[in-house]
């Protein structure tokens, strides 16, 4: 069992902006949904996590090692799936594998090659293992991306945005593959997606402004909602008067019409009563800040 501990971690950037206020998680083997607006500190997080930037105070270990004071430590055990690679080289997906197996220390030239052959039919991608990645697919870049990340079976998988812009079908496709290899390592899943956290991760936490307003099991948080969230349908004009007398968590368009929702533990007398998801606890916890 792999656990990642991150204690009391703050990160202040050069221009005031304070990036990470305070943030204590812990997490273990298997998908753990790291929640969050744009702009939130997710990727600030994420950053620190991989030792591409220093933290001004606060401590990350790694099955008991500080990875601040040896950043080596974590790079040697990482696979890294950022939400977008830039530019392909014009070489094809095995040969991209094998350079980048060099990179992480895959010596044995026999070793590679059974991981690289085992990696693309884990991603089902062994019938294009001699085509130039810059010509795939967004599902299939992502798949390669997935790839990459497994060689030198890493302890620790970190994973950004992963289904931005693929369609539902690579989407799902895209999801088992990652609850697959979520098993026997740790993978964090960061993303404004409340469905890809919903759909794969049995632990999460939301973060907002920088610090983690809640974590835990996605479940237990829809349980404590139940009876609390209700619904109406209103006039736009009229959703500046809900917002200051009613405790309103989100609002939407449902076929044209405007509809709110309310958090409130009294039940609420012309609304309709909401069977709560994740999302109803995401917009709940956003807005008590």
């Amino acid at each position: 069992m792999n656990s990642l501990s991150i204690k009391n971690l703050t990160k202040t950037y050069a221009n005031g902006v304070q990036a990470l206020n305070n943030i204590s998680l812990e997490i273990n083997n298997g998908m753990f949904g790291l929640l969050g607006p744009n702009g939130a500190g997710k990727s600030s997080l994420m950053r620190t996590i991989v030792g591409l930037q220093p933290a001004d105070a606060g401590e990350i270990l790694l099955n008991g090692m500080n990875i601040l004071e040896n950043p080596q430590f974590i790079k040697q055990q990482l696979g890294f799936l950022p939400q977008d690679f830039g530019v392909y080289p014009k070489i094809s997906a095995q040969d991209l594998l094998n350079h980048i197996a060099i990179i992480k220390g895959v010596a044995n030239k026999k070793e590679r090659k059974e991981q690289i052959d085992s990696l693309l039919e884990k991603v089902n991608l062994s019938s294009h293992k001699n085509k130039e990645v810059y010509t795939f697919s967004g599902g299939m870049r992502q798949r390669f991306g997935v790839a990459q990340a497994l060689l030198g079976n890493p302890k620790i998988i970190i994973v950004d945005e992963p289904t931005a812009g693929l369609d539902p079908e690579e989407r799902n496709r895209f999801n088992g593959l990652l609850s697959e290899i979520g098993v026997e390592r740790i993978v964090i899943l960061s993303t404004h997606l409340v469905e890809d956290v919903r759909n794969l991760c049995s632990k999460m936490a939301i973060i907002k402004n920088g610090k983690v307003v809640l974590q835990g099991n996605p479940n237990d948080f829809v349980a404590e909602l139940k009876g609390k969230i209700w619904q109406k349908q209103i006039q736009k004009a009229e959703l500046e008067q809900y917002k200051t007398n009613s405790n309103v968590i989100s609002s939407h368009y449902v076929g044209g019409k405007l509809n709110i929702q309310v958090y409130s533990e009294k039940t609420l007398l012309e609304f309709e009563a909401v069977n709560p998801t994740l999302e109803e606890v995401y917009f709940n916890n956003l807005n008590q800040l």
